[in-house]
């Protein structure tokens, strides 16, 4: 009786103690409270004070410690009724869908690759992205600038001898569009390592034999791919397009040293340069905070809509 009775609190104690600490606990929370406060304090009141200066007639003179009055929505009438900002945004999106696009396909096939290859050449290729990846983005800039120099640039020499048309003299950053076109190489250049890295990592939890038994089926490279291994990497392939597309979206050192190196700034200005340019070039800080505040507001759409998809996926 007695031996039963201890068997029995033995027990009890055993699955009390195996039972998870409930989740009304204050300790998960005090543990979050000095990173809070440290994202408070670097994100938090910047971004408040952002806002703030958006509803604010805000100038030179406010800068040297005049008051600043409210406008209440001047800023952003002003703002989305110029048509330059619109053709800003527009340019902005669009060169951002064809460099996610175009980052995207690489970083995979790049990824594709690595699992091919043997374990040197594998190196070969990770030390060479990594280089890549970590090259500051202004000295990118300035060694990109160098091959397509009007004078002496490698790319116009090949052109000349590969084509047989005489390239000598041509610029790519006065036209537009080829300025976009050597933006866009410099910014995937150094976007690819991500992607490909990322994509790598996930094709190594792909089960081999899921692989080999759709091989044995007669499913091809792109089948498999198509029907395997992006159902499996299809978060990773989410969480990395929504990062690029913010990323690409916001971005401002390669486009601002383009423009010094030769570019027409009216018509190669993308978001994070308009701001700049409102607010340093114009000295009207309100209406380039109004600008900074619609670009969070869009990245913020973005952030949203990717913690969704997170939640779906993990629901299922």
């Amino acid at each position: 009786m007695w031996k039963r009775f201890m068997t029995t609190l033995l027990g009890s104690v055993s699955s009390r103690l195996r039972r998870p600490v409930g989740r009304k606990g204050l300790a998960p929370a005090l543990l979050l409270v000095p990173a809070t406060l440290i994202l408070i304090a670097i994100i938090g009141w910047p971004l408040l004070q952002l806002v703030i200066v958006s509803f604010q007639q805000f100038g030179r003179a406010q800068v040297f410690g005049q008051a600043a009055p409210f406008v209440g929505f001047d800023n952003y009438t002003r703002v989305l009724g110029d048509p330059q900002f619109w053709q800003v945004l527009a340019r902005s999106f669009l060169f951002c869908i064809v460099n996610v696009v175009v980052t995207m396909s690489l970083g995979t096939l790049v990824a594709l690759l690595m699992t091919r290859l043997n374990k040197f050449f594998r190196t070969l290729v990770s030390v060479g992205l990594l280089l890549a990846w970590a090259m500051p983005a202004l000295t990118a800039v300035i060694i990109w600038g160098w091959l397509f120099d009007t004078q002496f640039g490698v790319v116009n020499y090949l052109l000349s001898q590969v084509t047989g048309i005489d390239f000598t003299g041509h610029s790519w950053l006065i036209d537009p569009i080829s300025f976009f076109a050597v933006a866009g190489v410099i910014i995937t250049w150094q976007s690819v390592p991500f992607v490909a890295f990322t994509i790598y990592a996930g094709l190594t939890q792909v089960p081999d034999e899921v692989m080999e038994a759709a091989q044995l089926d007669g499913a091809g490279a792109v089948q498999r791919f198509r029907l395997i291994v992006f159902p499996y990497l299809k978060s990773i392939f989410l969480v990395v397009t929504i990062l690029q597309v913010i990323w690409d979206l916001r971005v401002f050192t390669q486009i601002f040293a383009l423009q010094g190196i030769g570019g027409i700034r009216e018509q190669t200005s993308t978001l994070g340069v308009y701001i700049y340019q409102t607010s340093l070039g114009t000295g009207d800080y309100g209406a380039g905070g109004a600008i900074a505040v619609i670009m969070v507001i869009i990245m913020l759409a973005i952030s949203i809509f990717y913690v969704r998809q997170t939640i779906k996926e993990e629901a299922l």
